[in-house]
């Protein structure tokens, strides 16, 4: 009985060592990288070290296309009398504006608005003093020079309303392609700075995120009223400018 107790205790320890062994082994499986090489980082180090800055790039143009909006405004005691007369003096605008250059498809409907108007001025009573009929149409034009032309030429066939006029480069894709560029550079040498004065050194880009300059806003311009013919609407076309702005986040060690 002795001998096979003694037999048994060595098999016992050998079992115990066996199983460590094994479990040693899942365990440095578990935390050995895919591939096998590499050293093995803990978790959630690589994302928290990143340096996150704006940069800004910008680039001056000058437009070449504008967006004219206009049109006739009429009040008539009828409707049939307002309509008729908008319709006169819309079809001799448009009939002008054809006249400078500018191709049919680049006259496009905006507006077409019928409404009564009153008068209150009797005691708070209100008293029916006709109708008012309003068509107003998007002129684009391509030949910057003919702004003046088209503006003056629809007020003298008869076009009363001028309520904006907005100046745009036809094709931005160069120039945003530039202000691209400027803006990374930007974000650059702003990461590169902080990087610099906090002891640390970039090693990579974690994220970008771009957001452009929205589209130029209209001019305002005042309604039109009559205009002797040695006048010429003043134009004044200036300048764009293209922003594209920048957020990006840099690896860092």
């Amino acid at each position: 009985m002795s001998t096979l107790t003694t037999l048994s205790r060595p098999a016992t320890r050998l079992g115990l060592l066996g199983l460590g062994a094994v479990a040693g082994l899942v365990v440095a499986t578990a935390l050995a990288p895919a591939g096998g090489a590499g050293p093995v980082k803990a978790q959630g180090t690589s994302d928290e070290h990143t340096i996150s800055v704006t940069g800004t790039g910008t680039v001056t143009v000058k437009p070449d296309v504008a967006d004219v909006r206009l049109g006739v405004s009429v009040q008539k005691p009828t409707v049939k009398e307002a309509q008729a007369a908008a319709a006169q003096q819309m079809e001799a605008a448009v009939a002008a504006i054809k006249k400078t250059g500018v191709a049919a498809d680049d006259i496009k409907t905006t507006t077409v608005a019928l409404s009564p108007v009153y008068d209150y001025s009797q005691g708070g009573q209100q008293k029916l003093l006709g109708y008012q009929f309003s068509n107003q149409v998007a002129v684009t034009i391509r030949d910057i020079s003919k702004v003046a032309d088209v503006i003056d030429g629809a007020i003298a066939a008869g076009a009363n309303t001028v309520d904006g006029v907005t100046f745009r480069v036809n094709n931005p894709v160069a120039a945003e392609s530039k202000a691209r560029d400027a803006a990374m550079a930007d974000a650059k040498s702003r990461a590169q700075a902080l990087a610099s004065a906090a002891g640390v050194r970039i090693t990579g880009v974690a994220s970008i995120v771009e957001t452009s300059s929205p589209a130029p806003m209209p001019i305002a311009m005042p309604a039109a009223g009559a205009m002797k013919d040695s006048y010429s609407t003043p134009i004044s076309t200036g300048t764009n400018d293209v922003v594209v702005t920048v957020a990006v986040s840099y690896t860092i060690d």
